[in-house]
């Protein structure tokens, strides 16, 4: 592998080139009353953005993944979604890996950031944001995902790394 990369706690400030973080609804705001009163709604806390409108469809799926336990974890390769937000909310995490990068047709791999969300934050990668699929880690994790797709190869890109490319992803204690 050609170096490591440490993994941080997930913040909104430190994730915004990549996408948003989902999280619980914001504290010391209102929000508007909903469901005759008995709610509070937030909105518009994520940008989600379909690029090929008229195409492709929103798919709803849950991904269950099984935990890494093997440290550091060596990222092999990354994918993005051309036309499309893609969104990741936990169902059942504890704790999660998120792996990103910006780029072209290739992903930049001096922008490559690793973070540790909990259990309770989602995430969303922006139309275009290389990123690893979801990395679970504690226990096997099911996420809701959500992304425009219409069965197409534009749906998705990846890019795989040959093992002396790799770059490991190390654990915060």
């Amino acid at each position: 592998m050609s170096h490591r990369i440490a993994a941080h706690s997930l913040s909104p400030a430190a994730y915004a080139p990549f996408g948003d973080v989902l999280m619980a609804a914001p504290h010391g705001q209102a929000g508007k009353p909903a469901n005759q009163g008995t709610a509070r709604r937030f909105d518009h806390l994520a940008a989600l953005e379909n690029l090929r409108p008229g195409r492709a469809a929103l798919n709803v799926s849950v991904f269950r993944c099984a935990p890494r336990t093997t440290f550091p974890i060596p990222i092999a390769l990354l994918e993005k979604h051309p036309g499309s937000t893609q969104a990741f909310v936990p169902m059942t995490a504890r704790r999660y890996l998120v792996v990103v990068a910006l780029g072209g047709d290739r992903p930049d791999l001096g922008t490559l950031a690793a973070f540790i969300a909990n259990g309770a934050q989602g995430i969303t990668y922006r139309p275009g944001v290389w990123h690893h699929p979801m990395i679970a880690l504690d226990a096997e994790t099911d996420f809701v995902c959500m992304v425009w797709e219409d069965g197409s190869p534009g749906d998705c890109a990846v890019v795989a790394y040959d093992e002396a490319e790799q770059v490991a992803i190390a654990l915060d204690p």
